[in-house]
C-alpha cells in the first residue's frame, strides 16, 4: 500500500515539475535572446532495477527542456541531454536534474 502511495506522490511531483519546465520553456520561447546553453550532462542515479530506471529515464524525457540519451546501467550513470546546462559536474547536475525524482523512486521500488 505504502508504495502505491509513493507513486501518487510521484505522480504529482512529475506533474508539478512538468508544470515548471512547460513554463520556463515558454519563457524561452517568449523571449527569443534569451541565452541558452544546451549539451549533454552524465548524472548519477543509485537506482538499479530496469523498471525504476526507464520510470526515472522517461520521467525526464517528458520534462521539456531535458532528454534522456543514453542509461549505464552497469556503472549507474545517464547522460541526459540539457537545455540550460548548469554545470558539467557530475555531482551538481545530478541534485539539479534527477535527486528529486530518484528519492521518490528509491520509495516506489524498495
Amino acid at each position: 500500500m505504502m508504495r502505491f502511495l509513493w507513486f501518487i506522490y510521484y505522480c504529482l511531483v512529475f506533474i508539478w515539475e512538468c508544470l515548471k519546465a512547460n513554463l520556463d520553456g515558454a519563457y524561452r520561447v517568449i523571449h527569443p535572446g534569451l541565452p541558452m546553453n544546451p549539451g549533454i550532462v552524465k548524472v548519477k542515479t543509485s537506482l538499479r532495477s530496469d523498471l525504476a530506471l526507464t520510470l526515472l529515464a522517461n520521467s525526464l524525457t517528458l520534462k521539456p527542456g531535458t532528454m534522456t540519451v543514453d542509461i549505464d546501467k552497469d556503472n549507474g550513470f545517464l547522460y541526459i541531454h540539457w537545455i540550460d546546462v548548469k554545470t558539467q559536474d557530475v555531482d551538481k547536475a545530478s541534485e539539479l536534474i534527477v535527486k528529486r525524482f530518484e528519492s521518490i523512486l528509491k520509495k516506489v521500488f524498495k
